[in-house]
């Protein structure tokens, strides 16, 4: 009885969390306008939706330049640019292609690893609504230091109003507040580490 007892409880806990951050991904969209920032970061996948509106973000002059983070190495730059709908002035000056991001993390480490080489120190994220909780989490983990502005897209197959009422959504939702507690747990691991001296190493005197 004690065993049903706490598993009842993990499971109302879970669901209690699950509708906390389905509340939250519903009121993160419309996104408000943006103040503008040193770059701007999309994150791809499947709805080219995300790049086009980054593209508006960077015409707007929202940021110097943007990052589209996690491009599949077959495409070329003469195939991106008409998906993007940026001129091709703009695409050639101030867009740049990520290549090695194949997943979340890698999506942050390459805008951390972009970030630092640039020497920026504010970003936008573009990503979809459902997905910016984890994204904002991975890349603030992997670039402590840079401020981030989160600019959702709103994704219309999900509809975050009213996930719960088809499986496509509530599977999609399911799945995404369980990989972002995953991304939790394991911060919060992290954290319980040994943290590296940053007292300076005193000089031996002859």
């Amino acid at each position: 009885m004690k065993t049903l007892a706490a598993i009842l409880i993990v499971v109302m806990l879970w669901g209690v969390g699950l509708l906390a951050f389905a509340a939250r991904v519903e009121r993160s969209t419309p996104a408000p306008e943006p103040a503008a920032a040193d770059a701007i970061v999309a994150l791809t996948g499947n709805a080219t939706e995300r790049l086009t509106v980054a593209v508006s973000l960077l015409e707007k002059d929202k940021g110097r330049k943007l990052l589209i983070s996690g491009v599949n190495p077959e495409v070329k730059a003469r195939e991106l640019q008409p998906v993007t709908k940026a001129a091709k002035g703009l695409f050639e000056c101030c867009i740049q292609m990520g290549f090695k991001a194949a997943d979340t993390r890698g999506n942050a480490s390459e805008t951390a690893a972009w970030a630092r080489q640039q020497g920026y120190k504010s970003l936008i994220v573009v990503t979809a609504d459902y997905h910016m909780p984890r994204a904002i989490l991975e890349i603030r983990a992997a670039a402590p230091h840079v401020a981030l502005t989160p600019y959702p897209v709103v994704t219309h197959e999900i509809d975050a109003h009213r996930w719960w009422e088809t499986g496509a959504g509530a599977r999609r939702m399911s799945i995404e507040y369980c990989k972002y507690l995953a991304v939790l747990g394991s911060e919060a691991f992290l954290s319980l580490g040994p943290k590296p001296d940053k007292t300076p190493a005193k000089t031996k005197t002859p």
